[in-house]
């Protein structure tokens, strides 16, 4: 059984909607890099124009300056756009500087936050006392990345779920999947929330399909493909 909550990661539109009519969808994530790659130029007409239909489930928009200061006048602003959105914060700027206090700040101020681009315990746990106890928040590990590296996420992964169980309001998110047995990895360990790109998404119905039966599935699929093609020899 699945326990882990699905969030749909992406920033198109029709994509976006037809996952909210999805119950097992839970939340959604965005990000800069997946609004540009969607041709979106206008951050805060967009987020108004998603935040019409999705207004029951959490969605995360994040801020995109590298100075402090106006992140956190951007996190306000985005925070201000609905009672569901939660504001992505990076765990760093670009000069490596952590964003730790910043993270406290709005923390304590009732903000509920995203903290985003973590790929070390260390920053598990700087990020974890930054947060506290306060507004909901997400703590969110970017485990593909780090698996990318050739470095298993998994231990990391479950010293993280621990840490956040002290502070009832923080939930831990696998984020940057690369397979559906993410999904089930994420589960089993304790992760609060998995992003989840649509492309993965249209797998979710094979979870759980006997095997012997998609290994038939496949044999069949060669045949028939070699067919159409009209392969001689």
């Amino acid at each position: 059984m699945i326990k882990v909550k699905i969030f749909a990661d992406g920033a198109n539109k029709a994509d976006m909607l037809r996952l909210y009519a999805d119950p097992r969808i839970r939340g959604f994530t965005t990000n800069p890099t997946l609004m540009r790659h969607a041709g979106i130029t206008d951050y805060a007409a967009f987020a108004e124009d998603i935040l019409a239909s999705i207004r029951d489930r959490p969605i995360s928009f994040e801020v995109f300056s590298d100075e402090f200061a106006e992140m956190e006048r951007q996190a306000l602003k985005i925070a201000s756009w609905g009672a569901n959105v939660f504001v992505k914060i990076p765990v760093s700027n670009t000069r490596a500087e952590p964003s730790y206090d910043l993270i406290r700040r709005l923390a304590e101020r009732g903000v509920q936050l995203n903290v985003t681009a973590i790929m070390t315990l260390a920053q598990v746990r700087d990020v974890s006392a930054a947060l506290g106890n306060h507004a909901p928040s997400n703590v969110s590990i970017f485990a593909g990345r780090i698996a990318d590296t050739g470095v298993d996420p998994v231990p990391m992964l479950i010293e993280a779920a621990e840490l956040c169980r002290r502070n009832p309001n923080q939930e831990l998110i696998w984020a940057s999947p690369r397979e559906l047995l993410n999904i089930v990895q994420a589960s089993e360990i304790g992760c609060h929330i998995i992003t989840v790109t649509p492309d993965i998404l249209k797998k979710l119905p094979l979870i759980g399909k006997d095997l012997g039966e998609y290994s038939l599935d496949t044999v069949k699929m060669f045949h028939g493909d070699a067919t159409a093609a009209g392969f001689r020899l």
